[in-house]
């Protein structure tokens, strides 16, 4: 009796220890993820400090105009 109560014991044992694995495993996972997506954001962060906001100023006031016109203005005339 006392053998099987050491291999139920061990038995139960074993799935916490493969679920501890597997929470480790995607705690890592989640961390690698979160790392590339900052990577990511500061690379795009150092890539608006660069671009010529003078050569841009136009072309992003009449794409905003447009956008202004198409979606803004439609929505407050339909209310």
């Amino acid at each position: 009796m006392a053998l099987k109560k050491k291999e139920t014991v061990e038995i139960t044992k074993t799935p916490t220890n493969n679920s501890n694995d597997e929470l480790l495993l995607l705690e890592q996972k989640k961390v690698r993820a979160l790392e590339k997506i900052a990577n990511s954001l500061d690379a795009l962060t150092v890539w608006f400090e660069e671009v010529n906001k003078d050569e841009w100023s136009d072309r992003l006031q009449y794409y905003l105009a447009e956008f202004h016109t198409k979606f803004i203005k439609d929505e407050n005339s339909n209310k």
